[in-house]
């Protein structure tokens, strides 16, 4: 059963947001964001070029994703019985030293598409374990009442990462990847000397050991904790709508990730940047959007109607967007961001306010590897049809289908996801 929310009014909580391990966690994820910012989006650009084919840089997502179908399952009921604290900090010295041995690779010489697919699923492998450990660690550094806000900040610094992709291509055009890789050597080094000193008490850890004491054995305990997340999921029916949902949304994000950059760059001379300008104003409007929920809250009553319209709006919007000049794909773009800002939110602080403390980690494996089963399948089938079909009635098609998922699974759902969104957190 979730746990009982209070009725507090964030405006008059006496709970300081920036404590001292807010603001570690916070400024250590600027660190690792913007590096894996820059060397994320040449990668992408290396494979363009390398390859020149759609498809191949459709199965590049594929084998960074393809982790994250299993690993988040695997490892949500580990991370709700050990140190999140300690697999983020790990996680992030071993992201350094795979970076180095990446640039290593391409100064010597020895690069290949295999070699960087293998660097890439292994990548993937380390992402897909961090995000269950930081999305179930992170709401532990936030004080009571201040959620929404706290989650505005997190969407603030996505923005953030996305404003140095056109720092990345001029840097991936002008020197190449190598300097990228060995930024992101120190970026993630940086990040993990930082998170070392977060002080917070993990005490679930206490719970989950008094909670299955009577369980004994490695896998056997797996096959219980995982048993019992699958179980709380499906009892939840607010949060399993929620999810359901978003495997949709996924699906459609996956066909879009997969499409657009290499649409761009085949229809425009000098693609990339045209593709900067226009996904720059999502960035922009990510950037308003997240100060926004900063300072304002939503009324607590309106959460639901609220994100029904910005999930049917965001499918209309980045389904049609492409069909209409660049002026004006900048301006949908810009409302794309602002409306994905508020999407983000809604979910994020209200599904991680719910969810309790020792059920988190389960909650959010199980939750990342549906939404990237939906990521894959949208990749795969959105490559596989852009060979021989039209990139741009791919795309509609895919945000069509998610359309139809808002309006049966969260419309037709209200009733238990109301009783998700529509709290003061």
């Amino acid at each position: 059963m979730a746990r009982k929310k209070g009725k507090m009014n964030n405006e008059l909580s006496p709970n300081p947001l920036w404590t001292k391990d807010f603001t570690i966690i916070t400024i250590g994820s600027v660190v690792s964001m913007l590096g894996s910012a820059l060397s994320g989006f040449a990668m992408s650009l290396l494979v363009l070029d390398y390859t020149k084919s759609t498809f191949m840089f459709a199965l590049y997502n594929v084998i960074y994703m393809l982790p994250n179908a299993v690993v988040p399952v695997l490892c949500g009921p580990f991370l709700d019985r050990f140190s999140r604290k300690r697999t983020i900090y790990t996680l992030d010295f071993i992201s350094s030293a795979l970076y180095l041995i990446m640039a290593a690779i391409l100064m010597l010489d020895l690069f290949s598409f295999p070699i960087l697919a293998v660097g890439c699923f292994l990548l993937g492998t380390i992402s897909s374990v961090y995000y269950v450990a930081y999305d179930s660690f992170y709401p532990l550094l936030i004080t009571e009442g201040n959620y929404s806000k706290a989650y505005s900040i997190a969407s603030t610094l996505e923005t953030l990462a996305m404003i140095m992709i056109p720092i990345s291509a001029l840097v991936y055009n002008s020197v190449g990847i190598v300097p990228l890789f060995l930024f992101n050597t120190c970026t993630y080094f940086i990040a993990a000397v930082m998170e070392t000193h977060i002080g917070a008490e993990e005490k679930y850890i206490e719970k989950q050991k008094q909670s299955s004491s009577e369980v004994s054995g490695g896998i056997r305990r797996f096959v219980s904790d995982f048993r019992k997340g699958m179980e709380y999921l499906y009892s939840e029916k607010g949060l399993l709508a929620i999810a359901i949902y978003f495997v949709f949304s996924s699906f459609a994000g996956g066909a879009t990730g997969s499409l657009t950059l290499p649409y761009f760059k085949s229809t425009f001379h000098n693609g990339e940047y045209v593709y900067m300008m226009v996904w720059g104003m999502m960035a922009v409007g990510r950037g308003i959007g997240g100060f926004i929920h900063y300072k304002v809250h939503l009324p607590v009553q309106r959460k639901f109607v609220i994100a029904l319209f910005v999930y049917i709006t965001l499918s209309l919007l980045e389904g049609s967007y492409l069909y209409f000049p660049v002026w004006v794909m900048m301006i949908m773009c810009f409302c794309v961001g602002i409306l994905g800002v508020t999407s983000y939110n809604i979910r994020i602080s209200a599904t991680q306010h719910y969810v309790p403390d020792e059920r988190k980690g389960r909650f959010n494996g199980t939750f990342g590897t549906l939404n990237t089963l939906g990521t894959l399948c949208g990749q795969l089938i959105a490559g596989a049809l852009a060979e021989f079909l039209p990139v741009r009635a791919i795309i509609s098609s895919a945000m069509f289908i998610n359309l139809l998922a808002a309006i049966f699974v969260i419309g037709f759902g209200a009733k238990h996801v109301k009783k998700i969104y529509n709290v003061q957190n």
